[in-house]
């Protein structure tokens, strides 16, 4: 990989975690360890730092980063200890270790769709995969060969939100076998056409919703919200940043559901979002939504 992956709002990210000299805070979603480094800093020797990633290649990427960091802090360096496995699985993998503060970035990060091989893109060739774990699962080539019109269209309606998705996915159907991005853009583009006012590429939520599926990712945020309250110690910080709407609402309503039941304190009453010049020096800041709370006692 030779892009690197640059954290969005990331100091308001960090602001609203509040994170102090020797506590213990989880970054559910390392990538390169952006906004993991700068955890780390703050939590000072007496802290720890603890972080989750599915993805072989950014936990490798991450251990790096950290490892330089750590050269740099030296004895103010945090305890950190990487878990190379799914967010969803944070409750039993911490066994019962209370946290002060639980971040989550959801989506993919720059450092996985600017690799064509990784199959997140149709801006570079590359194989249909779309794996976040490429050691495991079916890939974005299996379900589109393999998924029938009626569930192929199901998917792309539930999880990108497209509303052409049934001639979509008849065109992928009539011209399978379907094996790179930049076959299945096409496909997409030609049975899509152009509606008016549409400033994204035809194929943008045909992608998103192959990915989502394939990663499991919306039962992947729900475990970990589910999991968030009984991992916070009281007055600990969740930290939620969302890049669509499917994301947003299952952060925004279990934010709310938490309030109502007086397990939270939501601290953003409407979601934060970058300032411009965030979203011109980062593209991938202008979708992103960060929404935060505190555990009551």
């Amino acid at each position: 990989m030779t892009t690197r992956h640059v954290p969005v709002l990331l100091q308001i990210a960090i602001r609203m975690l509040n994170v102090r000299r020797g506590g213990v805070v989880v970054d559910a979603t390392l990538g390169n360890a952006g906004h993991a480094s700068e955890i780390a800093r703050r939590l000072g020797s007496r802290g720890k730092l603890i972080g989750f990633d599915r993805d072989p290649e950014a936990m490798e990427l991450a251990r790096q980063r950290l490892d330089a960091l750590r050269e740099e802090l030296g004895a103010e360096m945090p305890e950190v200890v990487l878990q190379d496995t799914e967010f969803s699985r944070i409750a039993e993998t911490l066994a019962g270790e209370k946290v002060d503060g639980l971040l989550a970035d959801f989506g993919v990060s720059s450092m996985q769709f600017d690799e064509a091989r990784r199959g997140f893109s149709f801006q570079a060739d590359g194989p249909l995969d779309m794996r976040m774990n490429p050691r495991a699962g079916v890939t974005a080539e299996q379900v589109v060969d393999q998924a029938g019109e009626k569930e192929l269209a199901d998917l792309i309606y539930e999880f990108g939100e497209e509303r052409r998705s049934r001639r979509i996915a008849r065109a992928i159907v009539r011209s399978r076998p379907v094996t790179t991005t930049a076959q299945l853009a096409r496909i997409v583009a030609g049975a899509a056409g152009s509606m008016k006012g549409e400033r994204i590429h035809p194929a943008t939520r045909t992608f998103q919703a192959l990915r989502i599926y394939v990663n499991a990712e919306l039962s992947e945020i729900d475990a970990l919200l589910a999991a968030a309250p009984e991992l916070l110690k009281p007055g600990g910080r969740l930290v939620a940043i969302s890049f669509h709407s499917l994301e947003d609402r299952r952060v925004k309503d279990a934010l709310r559901e938490g309030a109502r039941q007086g397990i939270y304190e939501v601290l953003t009453r409407k979601p934060v979002t970058a300032e411009a010049e965030e979203r011109d020096r980062n593209p991938r800041a202008r979708s992103a939504k960060l929404r935060a709370a505190e555990r009551r006692a």
